[in-house]
């Protein structure tokens, strides 16, 4: 039979904003992580996968040991990006709803340090933050780390990779007598190296719903293209999820972009989201796909960090990830709450053998997607054509005469006919591209 929060030793008053949330039986992680943080006082390393509810595991019971008497900082969260410190800082606020002693602040990059700064002249019990915005802030010496009691690194992943410089600086400035409490989806040989250099000789380690990224709900597929089609394939398979949610993944900025850019061309209803650009654009690109406004989010691994959207019913690997542990934080896009979703990487030739070692290390097994036939996606390209001009706006600089003498030469011609003959252009068209092709790839010899 579950525990509930009340056995673990929760209070009333955060009780009482859990069912605020209806959240009312604990997680797996948060059944385990919970009485550790309240019961015990070695560091913690949390092992569990993404969208587990481990915010809550370690948000619940540090909200109740704060010192509500003291003005001081005592505890600081680390978060490897500003969407999800954002995220943390929401649901904390949400936990403590009847607890307004408990004060709270976000201090991420990517918006004006100077509110910042102010706001931290306030008492402040609790700091969601991201290293580089805290670094700042320290060497301005707008906040005080010398009175923490607890550290939380939640996606410990990323920060020991792009973000370990300021991570050590941090480090450096917190008291060595803190508690320490790291979360992470995949146990790296860097986390353990972090593990070494940051926490106490005597960690407890604790693994929830661990049973494998390939017992999450998530089926893992694989598809094999040649480069020129990859696009051309992608498009067919977005074309049959119409209307559902999904997050295509790139290795580069660059390739973010690119593909973005053929998506909105090709009237896809898409954005993209990375580190270079501005936060109020990540803001309104998230804010858009969140509410489904848009269906199909383009993205970098650091950039969807944080993302927590629930029905994203498919991930797409449009580059296979450098690291295990950026696969699981993908495919853990999808299948969110108890939802199943799908997680289907477009390979070309030479990646199929990494594949073995993807599922030798996350206990999965890829089953091979059936690509699409030359056919299908010759029609769906025609289909898309369609749409693009159903979609493209009059326009209103053209003379009238010039509109009246197109009009004359269409003017016996029914809907139908005229469909026939434009579609019909259409595919003559496209054969003769399709052969100028052909040449260039095979050029006669003599």
């Amino acid at each position: 039979m579950s525990k509930s929060f009340s056995d673990l030793g929760v209070n009333a008053l955060l009780q009482q904003g859990l069912e605020d949330l209806k959240i009312s039986v604990p997680t797996d992680i948060q059944e385990k992580t919970i009485p550790l943080v309240f019961n015990q006082t070695e560091d913690i390393v949390g092992l569990a996968k993404t969208g587990s509810g481990k915010t809550a595991a370690f948000g619940i019971p540090l909200l109740q040991l704060i010192d509500i008497e003291s003005t001081t900082l005592q505890l600081l969260i680390l978060a490897p990006t500003r969407e999800l410190g954002q995220q943390i800082h929401t649901n904390l606020t949400s936990y403590a709803a009847h607890c307004p002693e408990i004060s709270i602040a976000a201090v991420c990059g990517g918006i004006p340090i100077k509110p910042q700064i102010e706001r931290l002249k306030t008492p402040t019990h609790i700091v969601v933050a991201t290293p580089g915005r805290l670094v700042d802030l320290a060497s301005r010496g707008a906040i005080n780390l010398k009175h923490l009691t607890h550290l939380v690194l939640d996606e410990a992943d990323e920060m020991v990779s792009a973000l370990k410089q300021d991570l050590d600086l941090i480090i450096k400035q917190i008291p060595k007598t803190r508690r320490t409490l790291l979360f992470t989806a995949t146990l790296s040989g860097a986390i353990k190296q972090l593990v070494q250099n940051y926490m106490s000789k005597h960690v407890m380690q604790l693994e929830a719903d661990m049973t494998t990224v390939g017992h999450q709900g998530i089926d893992h597929q694989y598809m094999v293209v040649e480069p020129i089609e990859k696009l051309n394939v992608l498009m067919h398979f977005l074309s049959s999820k119409e209307g559902q949610r999904g997050i295509i993944f790139c290795k580069t900025k660059a390739a973010v972009n690119k593909l973005a850019k053929n998506l909105a061309i090709h009237k896809f209803s898409s954005g993209a989201l990375h580190g270079s650009l501005s936060q109020g654009i990540r803001d309104r690109i998230m804010g858009q796909f969140r509410e489904g406004h848009i269906d199909i989010l383009v993205a970098t691994d650091l950039a969807a960090r944080g993302i927590d959207v629930k029905e994203v019913s498919y991930v797409i690997n449009y580059h296979l990830p450098d690291t295990f542990e950026a696969y699981v934080h993908r495919s853990g896009r999808t299948a969110r709450a108890g939802a199943k979703g799908l997680s289907l990487s477009i390979l070309q030739e030479e990646e199929v053998q990494d594949l073995p070692e993807f599922e030798n290390e996350l206990g999965i097994v890829f089953s091979k997607f059936k690509k699409a036939d030359a056919q299908s996606i010759e029609e769906n390209n025609g289909l898309l054509w369609a749409k693009k001009i159903f979609k493209t706006k009059p326009n209103r600089t053209i003379s009238d005469q010039f509109r009246e003498n197109i009009s004359t030469v269409f003017h016996h011609l029914t809907k139908e006919e005229l469909i026939e003959k434009v579609l019909a252009n259409y595919l003559a068209q496209n054969a003769t591209a399709h052969q100028k092709n052909e040449v260039l790839k095979h050029p006669k010899t003599k």
